[in-house]
C-alpha cells in the first residue's frame, strides 16, 4: 500500500510501481516510509517474470555490492587501505580492496548456483564453473572495484557488471564464445557505487532503476526510474585532459569548444562515478581512443558494456567514436579477448551527437 500522500509512479516496465516521496521526511515518518518502500527485492521479485534463476542471480549481485560497501566503509579502521603487492590481468596495480572485492563477487556469482562463466577484471582467465549441480544458463563479467586507484582518498568507487544467457549446450561447461558476444546481446547490466550513499543501478533493457541502500534495514530501497534529460541537461564535459595531446583531432577541438562555450569540466577518474553524474544531470563523458591506447583504456566486457546499456535505456547515446575506421556503437563492438578494449564516448545526445560531427566533418 502506498503512504498516504504519496504519488504512485509506475515505470515502463509497467508492473513495477513505487511510491515516491515528494519531498524529505520528516522524522516520525521515517519507520513507516521504511516498511511502505519498494525494495529491490521486491523489484527482482516482480520483473523476472517468473524467471527463478535471473531472480537468484540478481539477488546475488546485490548481496555482492552489500559486502563490498560494508569492506570499504571498515577500510581505514581495518587497515585495507594501499597496494596488494600485485598487478591484475590488465596490467593495473591492484589494492587489498581490489582482492576482497573480487573474491566477494567471486564466491557470490559461483553460491548463486546459476552461472557457468565468470570473467573478473582480477582474474587473467574465465571461471568455467565445472559442476553440473552448481552452475546454470548465466555468463556474468564484472569489475569488481572499479576506480580502486582512488579508493584511498575516500572518493567514490563502484562495481560494474553484465550478464549474458549462455548459447552453447547446458549439458557440458560453458566457453568463453559464451561471453564474447557484442553488447546488444546482454540480458542485464548494472552497477554499484560506494559513496556518500551505496546505490545500485539495473536494467534489463527496459529502463534504468536507482535504489539506495538503507544500512538501517540493509535493504536497497527504490529512488527512481533514470532518464537522462531530454534536452542534454548541464554543460558539463567529463575526461582525463591529461592524455589531449595524444587525442584525435575531432576530440580535441570538441573540448576546446567545450571550454570556450561555456562548459564545466568535471572528472572524478572512477568510471562509475563520471557516468552516475551524467545520467543524472546530463553533459557527456570521453575515454577516447588515443595515440597511446589505440582501443582506448576501457574495457568493453565489464565496463564499455554495461555502462552502454545503462547509458542508451537511460535515452542517452554510447558511442566509439572513430574506432577500427569507423564510427560505431558501443553495443556492436564484438570483443576479441575477454579484457578486450574500446574507446567511449557516452551521454546526452546534444552532445555526444557534436562529437561524431566533428569526426565526419574530417577530411
Amino acid at each position: 500500500m502506498a503512504q498516504s500522500g504519496m504519488k504512485r509512479e509506475t515505470s515502463s516496465l509497467g508492473n513495477v510501481a513505487a511510491a515516491v516521496p515528494p519531498r524529505a521526511l520528516p522524522e516520525k515518518d521515517l519507520l513507516q516510509n521504511r516498511t511502505t518502500s519498494y525494495t529491490l527485492t521486491q523489484f527482482i521479485t516482480s520483473t523476472t517474470e517468473g524467471d527463478q534463476q535471473l531472480a537468484l542471480l540478481m539477488n546475488a549481485v546485490q548481496h555482492a555490492c552489500k559486502v563490498c560497501a560494508n569492506a570499504i566503509k571498515k577500510a581505514g579502521p581495518c587497515d585495507l587501505y594501499g597496494l596488494a603487492g600485485s598487478a591484475n590481468s590488465t596490467g593495473d596495480d591492484v589494492k587489498k580492496l581490489d582482492i576482497i572485492a573480487n573474491t566477494v563477487w567471486v564466491d557470490c556469482m559461483k553460491s548463486s548456483g546459476v552461472c557457468c562463466l565468470l570473467v573478473s577484471e582480477e582474474e587473467e582467465e574465465p571461471i568455467v564453473i565445472e559442476d553440473a549441480d552448481k552452475r546454470g544458463p548465466f555468463a556474468v563479467a564484472f569489475d569488481p572495484l572499479d576506480g580502486s586507484s582512488n579508493v584511498d582518498c575516500n572518493v567514490s568507487v563502484g562495481s560494474i557488471f553484465s550478464v549474458y544467457r549462455r548459447l552453447s549446450p547446458d549439458d557440458g561447461p560453458a566457453t568463453v564464445k559464451d561471453i564474447l558476444r557484442p553488447g546488444s546481446e546482454c540480458i542485464a547490466a548494472g552497477y554499484s557505487m560506494f559513496g556518500a550513499a551505496t546505490e545500485l543501478v539495473i536494467t534489463y533493457g527496459a529502463g534504468v532503476f536507482r535504489f539506495a541502500l538503507d544500512p538501517a534495514i540493509g535493504e536497497f530501497v527504490f529512488v527512481e526510474e533514470m532518464k537522462m534529460p531530454k534536452n542534454g541537461g548541464k554543460k558539463i564535459f567529463s575526461c582525463n585532459e591529461g592524455n589531449a595531446h595524444s587525442w584525435d583531432k575531432p576530440i580535441q577541438d570538441f573540448v576546446s569548444e567545450c571550454k570556450q562555450s561555456g562548459y564545466s569540466a568535471r572528472y572524478v577518474g572512477s568510471m562509475v562515478s563520471d557516468v552516475h553524474r551524467t545520467l543524472l544531470y546530463g553533459g557527456v563523458f570521453l575515454y577516447p581512443a588515443d595515440k597511446k591506447s589505440k582501443k582506448g583504456k576501457l574495457r568493453v566486457l565489464y565496463e564499455g558494456f554495461p555502462m552502454a546499456m545503462i547509458t542508451e535505456q537511460a535515452g542517452g547515446v554510447a558511442s566509439t567514436g572513430m574506432y577500427l575506421g569507423k564510427i560505431g556503437r558501443v553495443l556492436d563492438v564484438m570483443p576479441e579477448q575477454i579484457h578486450d578494449r574500446c574507446p567511449i564516448i557516452m551521454g546526452g545526445a546534444r552532445d555526444v551527437e557534436r562529437v561524431l560531427n566533428l569526426y565526419k566533418n574530417v577530411d
